[in-house]
């Protein structure tokens, strides 16, 4: 079975090890990887992975340009060893509608959006933007969706935010992390089953992973467990979700295992761990 990784986070070697310490002290999470392409392609040798998309964020808008530059040179350099990566923008970036025509142009297939780490929300008229104007020159969007581990009570991509985007701007293709709402599952299937979006489960099943040093996590340290997993997976049905890891910050072998055990058909979860990946990134 060709298992697809379609949510991880790689940073340039000259500052993944900052990178990495720095989210690592802010979410109270260890760290699987050094949070460098190679640290990434050796975990998927270990875990059995084919491929992983690699999903970048832009914190402020003069990244922009500097980091789809570096997503389409690591496409150059690892996309035959299994490496993907999407692009970025920032919702402060002025020239939003070049820029994803030419991230388009360059073999970029999708963008991530982080409304939390961006500080702003999903449904505000920049990031509505920039999502109409992805899906007209047809790149995939995905963006964290719910909470997120760093940073407790902020909402701003929820799934009733994110239910008025597609309301607002139609079917696309849409990738909500996370199971649609990280910690706010429970609005998921009332907001969202209806739609045409997609879930990944990045960072979603079982328990999180402390830092050993952590006085504490902010959030309870079960996520979702089987039941509570297949009562999204009931309302989105198998070709509407997708496997993630949200690597370097998850056990890739035990959240496969996690889909391996689930209560479904064989069929079932060869959607989830590539089927639907491949429909998307067109493999």
């Amino acid at each position: 079975m060709n298992i697809i990784d379609f949510h991880t986070h790689t940073f340039p070697e000259r500052i993944a090890e900052r990178a990495i310490d720095s989210l690592s002290h802010k979410s109270r999470t260890r760290p699987f990887s050094d949070g460098t392409a190679e640290g990434l392609l050796s975990n998927m040798e270990q875990a059995g992975i084919s491929r992983s998309v690699i999903l970048p964020v832009a914190t402020s808008p003069e990244q922009v340009v500097k980091v789809n530059d570096a997503s389409a040179r690591l496409n150059e350099a690892y996309g035959d060893r299994g490496l993907q990566s999407f692009g970025c923008m920032h919702p402060d970036y002025a020239d939003y509608r070049r820029e994803l025509s030419r991230m388009a142009d360059m073999g970029l297939i999708g963008v991530k959006l982080h409304p939390v780490y961006q500080e702003v929300a999903v449904t505000d008229k920049r990031n509505m933007n920039i999502i109409d104007r992805a899906a007209e020159v047809g790149l995939c969007v995905i963006t964290h969706a719910g909470y997120d581990v760093g940073y407790p009570g902020v909402t701003l991509c929820s799934p009733r935010q994110l239910r008025y985007v597609i309301d607002t701007i139609g079917e696309f293709p849409f990738v909500l992390a996370h199971m649609g709402g990280w910690m706010q599952w429970e609005e998921v299937p009332e907001y969202l089953a209806d739609t045409g979006c997609y879930l990944d489960t990045a960072f979603s099943t079982g328990r999180m992973y402390p830092r050993e040093d952590a006085q504490g996590l902010l959030f309870p340290e079960e996520m979702l467990d089987v039941k509570g997993f297949m009562k999204l997976y009931d309302a989105f049905g198998s070709k509407r979700i997708l496997f993630g890891t949200d690597s370097p910050w998850a056990d890739a072998k035990r959240e496969i295992a996690f889909i391996k055990d689930l209560p479904v058909t064989e069929e079932e979860k060869a959607d989830i761990f590539g089927g639907n990946a491949k429909r998307l990134l067109g493999v």
